[in-house]
């Protein structure tokens, strides 16, 4: 199983307005550009998270996108779910009648367990944890991220 590049930009940028929350509005241009991602695919990638209440947008001068909640309550699954649909492992999994031995297949439990396990790890993500982890990983002083994220309750340990 493979991500297509709309999931993968799209967590990379959900990444950037979270790691720069404090700063307020991010413009497209910027994440792009940090990010390395093409504009025009981020204006479809966050249309799509737009609709679906993870970000908001702010018009005018200083406008740019925002989160629509706080970075604690959006996991990775919320947003691939919304960018590349459910998970699927193996279509016998959401049809039944594409396999003759779905009922009897060995297989067949393999890949729900499968399934399940990864969307148990992307539930446990959020992007709170990635913008923590990223500051870990970079030695980077991460105490304007963690005063935000005591503020809003969103400190795990």
């Amino acid at each position: 199983m493979k991500l297509s590049t709309k999931g993968r930009y799209g967590l990379k940028a959900m990444f950037e307005l979270s790691l720069n929350h404090s700063r307020g509005p991010v413009s497209i241009k910027s994440i792009a550009s940090k990010q390395n991602i093409p504009e025009q695919y981020l204006e479809q990638i966050f249309s799509k998270l737009k609709k679906a209440n993870l970000i908001k947008s702010v018009r005018g001068a200083q406008g740019g996108y925002l989160l629509s909640r706080r970075a604690s309550d959006i996991t990775v699954y919320d947003i691939l779910v919304v960018l590349e649909g459910p998970i699927s492992i193996s279509d016998c999994l959401s049809d039944e009648g594409v396999c003759e031995n779905s009922n009897s297949c060995v297989t067949k439990l393999v890949w729900a367990k499968m399934k399940d396990a990864m969307e148990n790890v992307m539930k446990s993500i959020t992007l709170c944890d990635m913008v923590n982890d990223y500051y870990e990983n970079n030695n980077i002083n991460r105490l304007e991220n963690d005063i935000y994220c005591l503020m809003n309750n969103e400190i795990k340990k």
